[in-house]
Formats: C-alpha cells, structure tokens, sequence
C-alpha cells in the first residue's frame, strides 16, 4: 500500500529521479556480485517449505578465478559448488539435472536498461535485514506475463539482503533471505573446497541461440532465446530439445520430447513460482510431448505451449 501511496503524491520529476536511482541501485548490484567477496547464511521460502544454506563467495581479483560453495544445512545434504560461475560439482540429489546456466543461486545478468522497458522500477524505502541498513527496490511487470520482484540491497555493499518473488495480486510465491552476512572476514581455502558428497557435473553445453528445428510463435514481450540443445533422454534414451528463454530477469525453458505412441495425457500444475505446462502436439514426425517449465503466470506457459511449432523444414519432411 505505501508504495501505491507513494506514486500518488510524488509528481512526474520526482519520480523520474526515482527511477533513475533504483537503476543506479540495480547497477551497483551487479558490480558488488562480480568484485565483493562474502560468506553468510540464508533462508530461502518456497510453498511454505523452508530450508537454510551457507553460501562462501570469493569474487575473482587480478583476473583470478571467482569460486561459490553452497551447502544446504537442513533435511538432505546438498552441495554446490561453482567456479567462474560454472558449476564444477554437485551433490547427487542435483548432479543428474543441472545444465549450464541453471541450478540453485543461479547468475542472472542484469541490464537495467533493458529491464525498464518491461519491469516498472522503483525506489520504495529502507529497511534492516540480517543487522543490516538495506534499501527496498520494487521491480514491477508492466504486463501481465511476467511476475514482480521486491529487493532489499545492502546499503554498504549494494549486495541482496533479501529478494522476494510477488504474483500480480502482490502474494509471496519465494523468499531468499539471509539472517547473517559477513563482508569483512576473508575467506579460508577449507571454506571454498568442496565436501566428499559433491560428485564432480557433467554439464550440458548450451549452443548459441540460433533458429533450430521448433519455434515458438508467441513469446511474452522482452524474452528472446537465450540458450538450446538436444540431450538423451534418460528414461527413453530419446532426443529432448531444450531451449531456454529469458528477459534478463525471468525465465523459462521448453522441453520438446518424442513420443512414439506412448499415451501420456496433457497436465499443468504450480509449485509456488514455477509452473509446468504439458500438451501433446502433431507433427510430420510424428506425437510430440512439448512441456514449458519456469517462473511465469500460468496464463504465460499455457499461451507458450499452444505456440511452440516445428520449423518449415522440419514439418516438411
């Protein structure tokens, strides 16, 4: 409510000034990721499922490598490790299904810019998280095909404090908090070394986005093909296509999957942000299973799938 207040009262300069400051906000974010080495403990909220992680981050200097250790503390180990932003190993509860790019804590690189043409971005106040001064940054869809995000950045290091995910009625679908955050301390070599249970990933290489076999005739505005490639799958030992779709914020991903007569019907269903959409689609080669998977509105995947079509090529042989 005091956000709506707020752009009641203020008039068009002052809030033009405003949105040029939380732009600076999300461009001194994106720089304290690449240079501020930190450690801390955070809780991450999830349909009303919580669980706490350590994460260690040593930023690259002088052209060194940057190192991230993620441990979850609570119910089953899982571990995660990533060096220069690729992930280099993996507990066995994710090793099987991680690709490039994906996975927990996963890089988004932002471009204010860009983001302003499709997210309404605003400064809305302070706040104190985990002990410390934080100010709070709205990030608004100006549509209805994308969700709204809520940040809360450290005012010392412009680093995430807390980010909350916000469906269009401003319910929370996902909260990453943390409760301790440590700037200052360095960082140990023991604390950035992997445990015996992060099994070394073989991660899927993702090709430049280029036009493929499949299409997809609707895209919400904003998203542009960011990734794709095939895999076998490792129940079929079929050939899934995967293409993954982003507007620098959120994102999504296709999975298109042969059939072969198999009776599998339609499904859609929602997790807290993430939503599954599945339909059975015709082509000249024949049943396809096409499923998108990622954090949109329902309305948005379910538009997406009755869109996905197979290329010219493809339907013509």
């Amino acid at each position: 409510m005091r956000f709506f207040s707020l752009l009641l009262l203020v008039g068009s300069m002052a809030m033009s000034v405003q949105a040029a400051d939380a732009q600076n906000w999300l461009s001194r974010l994106l720089k304290a990721e690449q240079r501020q080495s930190f450690q801390g403990v955070f809780v991450y909220e999830r349909n009303g499922s919580f669980s706490t992680h350590a994460i260690w981050h040593q930023a690259g200097q002088n052209d060194g490598e940057s190192r991230e250790r993620l441990l979850r503390l609570d119910g089953a180990p899982v571990e995660v490790m990533r060096v220069d932003g690729r992930l280099k190993c993996g507990s066995s509860a994710v090793a099987d299904q991680l690709i490039e790019g994906e996975g927990p804590w996963p890089p988004r690189p932002l471009d204010p810019q860009k983001l302003a043409e499709w997210y309404e971005i605003r400064m809305v106040g302070e706040s104190r998280v985990a002990g410390r001064s934080a100010v709070v940054l709205t990030i608004l869809p100006r549509d209805q095909y994308r969700y709204g995000f809520e940040l809360h950045l450290d005012r010392e290091t412009s680093l995430p404090l807390k980010s909350l995910l916000l469906n269009e009625k401003g319910q929370l679908l996902e909260r990453l908090q943390f409760t301790q955050l440590d700037t200052s301390t360095p960082l140990t070599k023991d604390k950035l070394e992997p445990g015996p249970a992060c099994q070394p990933v073989e991660v899927l290489q993702t090709s430049t986005p280029k036009q493929g076999a499949w299409r997809s005739e609707w895209l919400p505005p904003g998203f542009t093909l960011r990734s794709m490639h095939t895999q076998p799958s490792p129940v079929s030992g079929e050939n899934i296509t995967y293409l993954m779709y982003g507007d620098g914020l959120a994102r999504f991903s296709v999975f298109i999957e042969p059939l072969h007569s198999a009776l599998v019907e339609d499904a859609r269903s929602q997790l807290g942000p993430t939503v599954v959409v599945s339909k059975r689609i015709s082509t000249a080669d024949g049943d396809m299973m096409v499923t998108v998977i990622g954090e949109v509105p329902l309305g948005t995947a379910e538009r997406i799938v009755l869109s996905i079509r197979a290329s010219e090529e493809q339907a013509d042989r």
